[in-house]
């Protein structure tokens, strides 16, 4: 007993969210049927077996979006209420993420030609003034 007070004196307050959080999954089960839920009504809307390329590209936007949507969450005001600054950053996270897997396309498709843009790139940086 003496064990367990100590172990639970260390918990310290906001530690657990999913108890300060209404309708926030309280376990692993939990949280692997809401993910699994998820992927099964993206996979009914798209069409697709598999999980669609979109959902690894925005999972973090697309998961909160459509748990959201099923708790019948989030009115016109609510959205209006939003942070914009916050909004631009995951957009930009969100486009950077985007890009990035884009070059990784063209560069499986035409090694070559990606390679050859970006010593382009270099030697153009390199003539900008004030580059060392």
């Amino acid at each position: 007993m003496d064990h367990f007070l100590k172990v639970s004196r260390s918990y310290w307050p906001g530690l657990f969210h999913c108890y300060d959080t209404p309708d926030l999954p309280r376990t692993n089960n939990d949280l692997e049927q809401a993910f699994g839920s998820h992927r099964y009504h993206e996979r009914r809307a798209t069409g697709r077996k598999g999980a669609s390329p979109a959902l690894v590209l925005r999972g973090s936007a697309r998961l909160v979006a459509g748990l959201g949507t099923r708790a019948g969450a989030g009115t016109a005001a609510d959205l209006a209420g939003a942070d914009r600054d916050e909004w631009r950053r995951v957009r930009a996270e969100l486009e950077e993420r985007r890009r990035r897997r884009v070059g990784r396309r063209r560069f499986r498709r035409d090694p070559e030609g990606y390679l050859k843009d970006l010593e382009n790139q270099l030697i153009q940086s390199r003539c900008r003034p004030g580059f060392f």
